[in-house]
């Protein structure tokens, strides 16, 4: 059925948003700022660490997000943000039901199994390496792994790239529209979990080919069409 799927990681594969807020809020209060909330913390995820400070600093100091943009601000914050979030890592994230018993379905399987985020890579590395899970990847395409991310085509076409499969063969999950929209751009089928983080929108409003409860879904089609290419 597919020989390549690609994961995206915050709200798909593990539930990071309670740790995320947390380092955004200890930076926060590092500049004598007040805390954001966590619900709107989930809002903000999808776009990368970079821009959800962005979101934050503008929402905490009341300044415009083009202000801080120019200011050069978030160039200061970043390093900071990096410290409280590598402290934050792995203290309250956890994998979403059904995720390590499918990347191991997918590996028995020998389909390739690559995660294509738009967090960066230091910090989508230290999520997988603390949840045990990075060695199941056959590929990790970051937020800054190459010149464009999500919701572009470029890290989809270089998962289909590496691997020289053409798009049929390749399956996207994800929990968001950037997800989708991303999908759709590179031209590979895309399924999607009502569970993630959509900016406080559903899912089904995006369009995905298939909504599914679990990742698990994954594994059960693979099982499927191996059973049906044996029969």
């Amino acid at each position: 059925m597919f020989d390549l799927v690609m994961f995206d990681l915050d709200g798909t594969l593990v539930e990071t948003a309670p740790e995320i807020a947390d380092a955004v809020n200890d930076l926060l209060r590092d500049q004598q700022l007040p805390e954001v909330s966590e619900h709107l913390i989930r809002a903000w995820i999808g776009h990368g660490t970079r821009e959800l400070m962005l979101h934050a600093y503008a929402h905490a100091t009341g300044l415009e997000e083009e202000t801080v943009r120019r200011t050069g601000t978030l160039d200061i914050l970043m390093p900071r943000f990096a410290e409280f979030y590598a402290v934050r890592t792995g203290q309250r994230s956890r994998l979403y039901p059904d995720v390590l018993s499918t990347l191991k379905a997918l590996r028995a399987a020998q389909v390739r199994i690559a995660l294509v985020t738009n967090k960066e890579q230091r910090f989508a590395t230290t999520v997988l390496m603390v949840h045990g899970i990075r060695h199941y990847f056959d590929m990790v395409v970051a937020g800054d792994t190459l010149e464009a991310k999500k919701p572009d085509p470029l890290p989809v076409r270089y998962c289909l790239d590496a691997f020289k499969l053409r798009a049929n063969r390749a399956l996207f999950v994800g929990d968001s529209e950037i997800d989708v929209a991303t999908a759709r751009a590179a031209g590979v089928a895309v399924w999607a979990v009502p569970y993630g983080y959509n900016h406080g929108k559903s899912i089904a409003l995006a369009e995905p080919d298939r909504i599914i409860p679990t990742v698990a879904a994954v594994a059960e089609a693979v099982r499927a069409s191996a059973l049906h290419a044996s029969d």
